[in-house]
């Protein structure tokens, strides 16, 4: 009989830029797969990749970051429907809000496996507790708890966030949870890169929001170029409907005043890490970020905060260095240090490929994850 996997995602890039390789081994292991996240038919770049490897693509009717409850209630009950449908083995959901209505719609549909993928706490949870965050964080962490409770696997990318989700008492007694090394990196599709000439040049790649920590980025960069005009500093990174989400007319005038050069959202980030020297991600919180593995795997030496998710790709003095959420002297300190002793570039650079190669390979990643919900792997010899 047909094995079906349905996997709920709240971006449609997504699916292929992070999901994309498990995407692939769900299928070489005999599965029939079926993708959902919202508008996801208006992105043909991604229905197409999908479509062409034989993945059944379909529409969320929610928005990722609504806060209309009548909209998503709309959602669940379009969701069970839908899922009744396909009659899905195995169910996968990653971000808050899928993460949430979609346990939420398996567990009505009675699908047999429901895996919760925890890749970040998000607006929900980090930053200070007051007004509108304070009551979206009351009532995330009560629908959270709720949906973990109907889950049959969940999966975390740090100890803190499992640790964070236990002691808000979000976490059932009887549910199984793992820690895994993020989503993984494809190291042959992001290959080690030779380093650009000199002067040095940073690279952050994020959604362009505060809790990314761009504003300290940026600031950073404004009291480098003080001493070091010739250093370049570059943003890549689409607008957001997120709360948290910075205007374009602030990014704008940072590009006029001169310390940044900022190119948009870029589907492809991989010529932009070629062209860096290091990497930069003051971001207060992550699940794992994926573009740390990605400049680490083209062996790009890292800066980024001691904090959940980012600290675990660093270790410290070897691929980069680990600096205080919010301390734009620290990221400065950093920075300087790159600028003024370029070897540290080439050797933190290699021992981040290293690194990446090591941990986070897809590939060891999926392997990982397959093993804990009882997917039998077919040999990829």
């Amino acid at each position: 009989m047909l094995k079906k996997a349905f996997i709920l995602a709240s971006a449609s890039r997504s699916l292929v830029n992070f999901r994309g390789q498990l995407i692939l081994d769900l299928a070489a292991n005999g599965y029939q797969v079926h993708v959902c996240a919202p508008e996801l038919s208006n992105d043909t770049e991604a229905c197409e990749w999908l479509e062409l490897r034989g993945v059944h693509c379909h529409d969320a009717p929610f928005n990722r970051a609504g806060l209309n409850p009548l909209h998503d209630l709309k959602a669940l009950f379009h969701l069970i429907k839908l899922i009744k449908s396909i009659k899905p083995d195995l169910f996968i959901a990653y971000t808050i809000k899928p993460v949430i209505w979609g346990t939420f719609a398996a567990a009505k549909a009675k699908v047999p496996m429901r895996v919760a993928l925890i890749t970040g706490l998000g607006y929900a949870f980090t930053g200070e507790p007051s007004g509108k965050r304070r009551v979206i964080q009351y009532i995330a962490r009560k629908l959270y708890a709720a949906a973990l409770r109907r889950t049959k696997l969940i999966f975390f990318q740090n100890k803190d966030d499992k640790k964070d989700f236990k002691r808000l008492g979000l976490l059932p007694a009887h549910v199984p949870v793992y820690i895994v090394n993020g989503s993984g990196i494809n190291i042959d599709e992001f290959p080690d890169s030779p380093l650009p000439s000199q002067p040095a040049s940073f690279l952050l790649i994020a959604r362009l929001l505060g809790d990314k920590g761009i504003r300290e980025y940026v600031n950073a960069a404004r009291l480098i170029k003080q001493q070091c005009p010739e250093v370049t500093f570059h943003i890549v990174g689409g607008l957001d409907s997120n709360p948290d989400a910075l205007k374009q007319s602030e990014i704008e005038a940072w590009c006029n005043e001169g310390i940044v050069h900022w190119h948009g959202h870029q589907t492809d980030v991989r010529s932009f890490i070629k062209a860096c020297h290091v990497y930069v991600l003051p971001s207060y919180r992550e699940g794992t970020p994926r573009s740390v593995l990605e400049a680490m795997a083209m062996g790009r030496a890292i800066i980024t905060t001691d904090a959940p998710g980012c600290r675990e790709t660093v270790i410290e003095g070897e691929n980069g260095y680990l600096v205080p959420v919010q301390s734009v002297e620290a990221l400065a300190t950093a920075m300087q240090a790159f600028i003024d002793n370029p070897e540290l570039i080439t050797a933190m650079g290699k021992r981040s490929r290293e690194i990446a190669v090591e941990k986070y390979d897809v590939h060891k990643v999926n392997e990982a994850m397959f093993k804990a919900m009882g997917v039998h792997q077919e040999n990829r010899d």
